[in-house]
């Protein structure tokens, strides 16, 4: 705590005018239920009885996370599991008072909640490594069909002869100036793909999802782009590839499912065009946030594009999913190169998965050097550390009440000023923090409310660059 801001407060989940209230009362109740609903499913058809045993006693500690969080009783030590992030927990918890759920951080209560009913599977002997949201995330990536074929159709053309890299009736100018609409397009692609975040989106029907992605979604939210440093993030990337040698690009992932298989486009595009000769990609170590990456969810998304026949003909238990889908020839021939193209991009070591517990820990980024300083060190190396998504954003800013003018470089602490360390966030707006705006532009969306609530829908987006290593 010694590392974090000392003028700017956290959001609190006490403060009944921000999301942090409304996320503890009415999210997390939601999110509890349906991660005890999907490990009674997976019990009742389980004939093992030790293993149904240990799934009970699951459900009934779910059961009492969820009183405790709604009657607001003090938050309770963690459990040791054998990980040393514990420790750090309930160090914290003792700094900040043993609170009450609504006295606490609201960034420190949610990773704690998560890291809570973890231990429940992680203190056991048959569940240890069970994610109860795998099957959110598959029923998702199914449903995101028609966005998914219209990606690979789009990333397979950058091999045509008759792209806009390609064509040889392009001038240079024009070729130059199509690349870097290509990079601002696939960046802006990977920008709004965590529009299908699990844990906000509870109760999205199968058509209200299709209508999150796809091109015209797209450019219809251009405007909503509130500030775009893409183009300064471009320049340095161009920089480092005229210099020649090693280019090395880190994302730090947030959802899996259809936000992955865009994250996974998005690192092809880089190794495809020269802009990176690798890409390091971070997942979390355990089930997190409902729908954020675990090293799993590669495997299974790969071996859903190494027979997409098989994967989107199988229906779900929900019963939006529960209609089965044609594909053409075509349309598995263009998912199969995708996975051949990812499959062999890792195989040659140009894609690379590195998780890493700090990003599971209640660390805001502040405190990333003096916390996890091997880490830090590490992404030192990289010319680019891409922080996808909102809760990104929160630990990159520390999640604190700033002035919404705060210029992002002061912001983000440690990662600020001269740190050596590129930061790009590509972020939809679903919580109160936001800094980098122009002055009167977070009034006019409050539009005289008291609360941010323009800032809790994702409708809108930041996309805010500070280059660490300028001279």
């Amino acid at each position: 705590m010694e590392h974090d801001p000392k003028t700017v407060k956290q959001y609190n989940c006490s403060d009944r005018t921000s999301f942090a209230y409304v996320s503890a009362r009415d999210r997390w109740p939601v999110i509890l239920h349906q991660a005890f609903d999907d490990v009674f499913r997976t019990n009742k058809d389980n004939t093992d009885q030790a293993v149904v045993q240990e799934g009970k006693k699951i459900i009934e500690q779910m059961l009492k996370l969820k009183y405790e969080l709604q009657h607001d009783r003090v938050m309770t030590p963690l459990e040791e599991d054998g990980e040393e992030d514990i420790k750090h927990y309930n160090v914290e918890l003792t700094q900040l008072g043993n609170p009450k759920w609504f006295e606490a951080p609201w960034l420190f209560a949610e990773c704690y909640l998560y890291r809570r009913i973890n231990t429940f599977f992680t203190k056991t002997e048959h569940w240890k490594s069970y994610d109860i949201f795998a099957r959110q995330k598959s029923s998702t990536f199914r449903s995101s069909l028609p966005a998914v074929l219209e990606l690979a159709t789009r990333y397979r053309s950058l091999f045509s002869d008759k792209s806009a890299l390609h064509d040889p009736s392009h001038t240079l100018e024009q070729r130059a100036e199509a690349e870097k609409l290509l990079f601002i397009e696939f960046f802006e692609i990977c920008l709004w793909g965590n529009a299908t975040d699990l844990s906000l989106l509870t109760s999205l029907t199968y058509e209200e999802l299709q209508k999150l992605q796809g091109s015209d979604a797209r450019k219809a939210s251009e405007k909503n782009i509130l500030v775009n440093d893409l183009s300064k993030a471009y320049d340095v990337l161009k920089a480092a590839e005229a210099k020649g040698g090693e280019r090395r690009i880190d994302i730090v992932l947030d959802n899996a499912g259809f936000e992955l298989y865009v994250d996974l486009i998005l690192a092809g595009y880089l190794l495809e065009t020269g802009l990176a000769t690798t890409v390091v990609l971070h997942p979390k170590s355990l089930p997190w946030f409902v729908s954020d990456v675990l090293v799993e969810d590669f495997g299974s998304l790969l071996s859903a594009l190494a027979d997409p026949a098989s994967f989107f003909n199988t229906a779900d238990d929900d019963a939006e999913a529960k209609e089965k889908v044609a594909l053409s020839e075509e349309q598995v021939e263009v998912l199969k190169f995708l996975f051949s193209n990812f499959a062999g991009h890792h195989g040659e070591g140009g894609l690379v998965i590195r998780p890493n517990r700090f990003w599971t820990t209640a660390d805001s980024y502040w405190r990333l050097p003096f916390t996890a300083p091997d880490l830090f060190e590490d992404l030192k190396q990289s010319e680019l550390v891409v922080f996808k998504g909102d809760l990104n954003y929160r630990k990159l800013t520390a999640d604190c009440a700033w002035d919404p003018t705060t210029k992002f470089e002061d912001a983000i602490g440690a990662l600020g000023g001269k740190s050596g360390m590129r930061t790009l966030a590509l972020r939809t707006c679903k919580a109160d923090v936001v800094v980098g705006l122009e002055e009167g532009k977070d009034e006019e969306l409050k539009a005289g409310t008291v609360e941010r609530r323009w800032g809790w829908s994702g409708k809108y987006a930041v996309v805010q660059f500070w280059d660490g290593k300028a001279e």
